[in-house]
């Protein structure tokens, strides 16, 4: 029996969406090939770029994902503090299992730094979420997609417009499959034990009636000043409608710092909560009356939702999350006026896309089994 190795990684909140379907599509794949088909094998390497139970272990569990077969526990630390960190622990992890592919998800820093890895020693790589591109490179995601985009082997994409990236970028057409968005596979597949949140009810709102709010981007949540401006426009916009906020671990210490709020805690009808599981955040996405993030993800759940979304960014690398209607840019200068306006507007937005079917893990499956001979 032939045997193909696969070796995936996660490294941070955003990956683990994204390799849960992977996961379950291999086991799905392996119950149902036939015998002229290769086994594949899976390692599951956790980098521990993210590694609490609010921002890793609780994921873990709610997504049914298995314990990983390694964790690195790198931490978080200085882009230059994490890249070699990550670099010193994950290469003997490869010389030893010797995968045949190493499967990566997304643009965090593991994502990066792995790719680099099997570039130098001669390992294959797969880069599910491929050629989205925000076009500013003052964004660390950004320079981590352009590098592990040019040394993937096979490059999985959500959108034409990521493949139109990679072609303008010189990639060759043989190496990218366009296969659809890996996000709505978990999400899709949670939706019955999203109906069953009691979020809303714990927190005493009623559908439709809050803002959701994440923010976690250095660009918003590492400048004092920045950040005490968003908190007190969220005041505001909190004296009109219930905003719920869970806040990340980065932002929670400057505002504790600053002692702009205690988390968790009141201000106005302003809900300041720890980070939240993924079923709970969902369900949040899908009930409120509108989302403001910096989070690709969410920009993406809330277009499936059909909820009117505004990324507090100057651009972003999900350009057909604002196509199709769901979506906008907002600034600081202008989120009052933003939020007001989609207030006066529908309920739901925008249109669900092609390919975001709950399909994709396993289209990324059927294109990793039939093309490992042929590279």
């Amino acid at each position: 029996m032939k045997i193909i190795k696969l070796q995936i990684v996660a490294g941070a909140r955003p990956n683990f969406m994204k390799v849960a379907p992977l996961l379950k599509a291999i086991d799905k794949y392996n119950q149902t090939r036939s015998p002229n088909n290769p086994h594949l094998e899976t390692f599951l390497a956790h980098t521990g770029q993210h590694y609490d139970e609010y921002m890793s272990e609780i994921f873990f569990r709610e997504l049914g994902i298995k314990p990983p077969d390694i964790n690195l526990e790198v931490g978080s630390g200085s882009h230059a503090y994490q890249t070699a960190n990550i670099m010193l622990k994950f290469e003997p992890v490869c010389l030893s299992y010797k995968p045949d592919w190493v499967i990566v998800v997304g643009d965090v820093n593991s994502t990066l730094v792995c790719s680099l890895v099997c570039a130098k020693i001669g390992i294959k790589i797969a880069h599910v979420e491929a050629g989205l591109r925000s076009f500013d490179r003052t964004m660390p995601e950004e320079i981590n997609r352009i590098v592990t985009d040019a040394l993937s082997d096979l490059l999985f994409t959500p959108s034409e417009d990521a493949n139109a990236n990679l072609l303008a970028e010189g990639i060759p057409e043989s190496k990218i499959k366009l296969v659809g968005n890996i996000m709505i596979d978990s999400l899709i597949e949670k939706l019955p034990e999203v109906k069953k949140s009691r979020i809303i009810d714990q927190l005493g709102l009623s559908p439709h009636k809050y803002i959701y709010i994440t923010l976690h981007r250095p660009s918003n949540v590492d400048d004092k000043e920045k950040l005490a401006s968003i908190i007190n426009s969220l005041i505001e916009i909190s004296k009109k409608i219930n905003v719920v906020y869970p806040v990340h671990p980065r932002a929670k210490k400057i505002i504790s710092d600053m002692n702009l709020a205690k988390i968790p805690g009141n201000i106005y009808r302003l809900t300041l909560l720890d980070p939240i599981g993924y079923i709970d955040s969902l369900f949040l996405v899908d009930n409120a009356r509108l989302v403001l993030t910096d989070s690709g993800g969410l920009q993406e759940e809330a277009t499936y939702f059909r909820t009117p979304c505004l990324t507090l960014r100057p651009n972003t690398e999900r350009p057909i999350t604002i196509k199709v209607g769901s979506n906008q840019l907002t600034s600081l200068n202008n989120l009052i006026d933003d939020i007001q306006n989609i207030l006066n507007g529908p309920l739901k937005r925008g249109k669900i896309q092609p390919l975001w079917d709950g399909k994709t893990s396993d289209r990324i499956i059927k294109e990793i089994s039939s093309s490992i001979y042929l590279l």
